[in-house]
């Protein structure tokens, strides 16, 4: 049966709350425990499931079908670009929330990643899709198709830690955040962060080579080349404070794409930066450098410069 693009458009907002509903569900089932004195493990390991199982497949098909749709339009690529990093930053959280032990600290976490998600679909639905709606090169209707089909109706990982899913590219997902977890429950809480950033990095990044690869040398050659950002002298502080979260990263690596090599920036934060580290690690490695000057309890100050 086909349908138009504002059905698919309500299709799209109907699932992301969906998504939305059920990780809340899950954060508050962490919370419950914890508040009532109450081993938080299985609740955590229920959200851990379904966040690999369910929201990261929707995540990578995403970034196959919808966003480089959305970044071909003017304005939308730093957008698309700071929604692929929270993508990155759910993952890493994932990964964190298996190491924890205490309960308050697991409850936060768990929390943080059901509002991530908040933040981010909302996004998505009111940035992203209205502007593809109304893109009259864009069919909303077959993005929603190949995304279905790319998901693969991922499902949550099963009792012997196997995938349920149909999709390759989801079972390596799930795989993946349960071998992570597995090593932050051995103790190495930050190599697990850090390998489930890159892997998740690398993974989308095959998956949109092979995109490029399908569609062909000349595909998408009548584009206009994105203006370069002015460069921006180095060492001033970029303070995030103030800016609403959802407009962070987008600031932050903005900033640092527009530097010139050996020059750097000074980001304040109100929090402790180290996911976005992570996710500098896994699509910029080698090419930074990151030295810490000031490490809280209310203010974070970190260098960040091109090597």
């Amino acid at each position: 049966m086909t349908i138009t693009g504002t059905e698919a458009y309500k299709a799209m907002l109907a699932h992301h709350r969906e998504l939305g509903e059920e990780l809340g569900r899950r954060a508050d089932a962490v919370s419950g425990a914890v508040a009532a004195g109450r081993p938080h493990g299985t609740a955590a390991a229920d959200l851990i499931a379904y966040l690999a199982g369910e929201v990261l497949p929707h995540a990578a098909a995403e970034e196959k079908t919808v966003y480089p749709a959305a970044a071909a339009r003017d304005g939308l690529a730093g957008i698309v670009g700071e929604m692929i990093a929270e993508h990155v930053t759910l993952s890493v959280l994932g990964a964190r929330l298996s190491a924890l032990t205490d309960g308050a600290a697991a409850a936060e976490q768990a929390q943080q990643i059901a509002g991530l998600f908040r933040v981010h679909a909302a996004k998505e639905n009111e940035i992203l899709l209205p502007a593809l709606l109304t893109g009259k090169s864009v069919d909303l209707a077959a993005l929603l198709g190949r995304m279905h089909d790319d998901a693969g109706h991922a499902g949550a990982p099963g009792p012997a830690g196997e995938s349920q899913a149909d999709d390759p590219q989801a079972t390596v997902l799930s795989l993946l955040l349960q071998s992570a977890a597995a090593l932050a429950r051995a103790g190495q809480a930050d190599r697990a962060c850090r390998i489930a950033a890159s892997a998740w990095a690398a993974l989308h990044g095959l998956a949109r080579r092979a995109g490029e690869a399908a569609d062909g040398p000349d595909a998408g050659g009548d584009r206009e080349p994105e203006p370069a950002a002015a460069p921006v002298p180095g060492g001033p502080d970029l303070d995030v404070r103030d800016l609403p979260p959802v407009r962070r990263h987008e600031a932050i690596f903005t900033t640092y794409q527009a530097l010139l090599p050996g020059t750097g920036f000074v980001l304040v934060n109100d929090h402790d930066p180290k996911p976005l580290r992570y996710q500098f690690e896994a699509e910029h490695a080698g090419q930074f450098t990151w030295d810490n000057l000031e490490a809280g309890p209310k203010v974070w100050r970190v260098r960040i410069a091109r090597a």
